[in-house]
């Protein structure tokens, strides 16, 4: 079994198998669809097609869904990944782990920003829009070229992983012994306030929706991608996978829950009350922005321990469908857009409000994105890379 790089999803590399891993793979995997196609038909966001619904019975749960996900599910997948990182350095060696890993995510990237991005675009552009014009006649007014979309994921993770080469080559060559046991609860309590104050600090000057052109980082949320990296090569090294407490994952999901039902409504109540514009939470320094990145740290980080932690206990055992899920997982990542746009745009004319729309469209994404995916890895070429 693989993880979205390519890496055996064991302890490190040749421990035991940690199953769970691969079953969240798929689960976070569908969060992203999900995600975006909340965001299609109403949750903030940007996205290459959208159609709002207007309906307030349908924006506030949409908007709650949107930020959970945002609070914790790409910090997931950063810490998953770098999981898996030193095993592979460690097995390969610096210059065949990096040939690795320009092959496995520096040609999706140049497949999606030079083929795949220009037929998104042009999907919305000619179906969505109305323009009738034909794929060449787009095509030669068509920019930017470089346009990672959903990939900035990759191309972020790609980064990472030179810098981790970089790390290692130059100051830490033998690295240390680290405590097999994970971190209790009050540990995990100030790294989340650590991380909190550093995600407020950090959207004072790049406040969430600043984006880094042309790589696509919103760097308001890279205190969190960068922490969790770093968090997941030290779990590597004590294998803290393989010895998650369940108690605790228990007692950080009702935390969770704590966070998502009780405070997220408060939070909206404090901003509706004192008149502030949505845009507060986003940066600048403001309070509100303070509250958010509070709100939101706590809350990814209690799901992800939670997540983590019942698993590891109740979900080890992969299923012969969940282990082809998992499989397919990396491919679904770069072609759910094509499938999500695809739907909704063939949907528009269909006279409902869009909050509707979504109901047949998300897990419309989510089984075509799968099937899509199936058929791609049995081609040579593409099974090569994801």
């Amino acid at each position: 079994m693989q993880t979205e790089t390519g890496i055996p999803a064991t302890a490190n590399g040749n421990g035991p198998k940690i199953g769970y891993v691969d079953n969240l793979k798929v689960v976070l995997t569908v969060l992203v669809i999900m995600h975006h196609a909340f965001i299609t038909y109403g949750a903030p966001g940007g996205w290459y097609f959208s159609e709002k619904t207007t309906l307030k019975a349908a924006l506030i749960p949409m908007t709650l869904f949107v930020a959970t996900n945002q609070a914790f599910f790409m910090g997931f997948f950063f810490f998953l990944s770098a999981y898996f990182t030193e095993s592979s350095y460690n097995k390969k060696g610096a210059l065949k782990f990096l040939g690795d890993r320009l092959k496995r995510l520096g040609i999706p990237l140049i497949f999606y920003s030079f083929i795949l991005s220009p037929v998104l675009s042009y999907l919305v552009y000619r179906f969505a829009q109305g323009n009738n014009i034909t794929y060449l006649q787009f095509l030669g007014g068509f920019h930017p070229w470089i346009n990672f979309g959903v990939l900035w994921f990759v191309a972020a993770l790609l980064l990472f992983s030179v810098l981790y080469v970089v790390v290692r080559f130059w100051f830490d060559k033998k690295p240390g012994v680290v405590n097999p046991m994970p971190p209790g609860g009050w540990k995990i309590i100030l790294f989340t306030i650590a991380l909190a104050l550093a995600s407020y600090f950090t959207r004072w000057l790049f406040p969430i929706g600043w984006i880094l052109k042309p790589v696509g980082f919103q760097i308001g949320h890279f205190a969190q991608y960068v922490a969790l990296f770093a968090l997941g090569i030290i779990a590597s090294r004590g294998r803290w996978l393989n010895n998650v407490n369940y108690q605790l994952g228990k007692k950080f999901a009702v935390m969770a829950l704590i966070m998502i039902v009780v405070l997220f409504p408060v939070l909206y109540a404090v901003v509706t009350i004192s008149k502030s514009p949505i845009e507060t939470l986003n940066g600048h320094g403001n309070w509100q922005s303070l509250m958010y990145a509070v709100w939101e740290q706590f809350t990814g980080i209690f799901i992800i321990v939670a997540l983590l932690g019942i698993a590891c206990q109740t979900w080890n055992n992969q299923s012969a469908f969940f282990k082809k899920l998992s499989r397919l997982t990396f491919c679904v990542y770069i072609f759910h857009p094509l499938v999500l746009i695809s739907l909704s745009v063939l949907l528009k004319p269909w006279a409902v409000d869009p909050a509707f729309k979504l109901l047949v469209v998300a897990p419309g994404a989510v089984v075509g994105s799968f099937l899509l995916a199936a058929v791609l890895v049995k081609v040579p070429g593409v099974k090569a890379v994801v």
